[in-house]
């Protein structure tokens, strides 16, 4: 009988801490920038997690474990959807931006469908 008190407090004491997470984590509201994935050189590589960033007015992407990308004069040159191979390292339901960076460099960026027109928005489309 003691075992189903014990059990029942410690019940009661990881909902109250659960609910009390999930509450904070709707105060703090969502996360800056759009989630995606990346690969530099484009075609080749890992694609690495990270966020793009379009604020103060030059946009950037933050690798997780790397230092910033700076996408100021990068020009979007094609958009696409994963083959199937790309589709198991990254979300098959993605689109894929590829960019000409300034420096003459190429990457490949990820976002899921909803979040590709702020891309387009921070990394404007090339035009010819």
């Amino acid at each position: 009988m003691i075992e189903f008190l014990f059990l029942s407090l410690a019940a009661g004491g990881l909902g109250w801490l659960l609910r009390r997470r999930h509450r904070q984590r709707l105060e703090a509201g969502s996360p800056a920038g759009i989630p995606g994935m990346a690969r530099i050189p484009a075609g080749e590589g890992r694609w690495r997690p990270g966020r793009l960033y379009a604020d103060q007015g030059a946009a950037r992407w933050q690798p997780a474990r790397r230092p910033a990308v700076p996408l100021a004069g990068a020009r979007a040159t094609a958009v696409r959807v994963p083959s199937v191979r790309e589709g198991i390292s990254i979300n098959p339901g993605s689109r894929i931006v590829a960019c000409a960076l300034e420096g003459g460099g190429t990457m490949e960026i990820a976002v899921m469908p909803l979040d590709l027109r702020a891309l387009l928005e921070a990394v404007p489309e090339e035009t010819t």
